[in-house]
């Protein structure tokens, strides 16, 4: 009772086919497609970037934690040294 049925469907269709042609309908179908396969292509360029931006984040943050960790080791050695002294 609320919702559109297939031969209401179908009606509709013949009406914008017979408004538009064919031709022009064949236009529009295209520049839609082009513009999601745009649309895909510009997502998964970001989601590239933003894989390489946190690659080099990860990287630049495991360089600092070894840094520091040597420099507590060479700490605590010195430490040692200067109490056997």
């Amino acid at each position: 009772m609320g919702g559109i049925s297939v031969t209401q469907l179908i009606i509709i269709a013949v009406i914008i086919l017979l408004l538009f042609g064919t031709k022009k309908l064949r236009n529009v179908g295209g520049d839609l497609g082009a513009a999601v396969k745009g649309f895909k292509k510009a997502m998964g360029d970001d989601a590239t970037k933003d894989t390489k931006a946190e690659s080099k984040v990860l990287e630049e943050t495991n360089a600092v934690k070894t840094d520091v960790a040597k420099e507590t080791t060479e700490t605590t050695e010195t430490k040692k040294d200067k109490e056997q002294a």
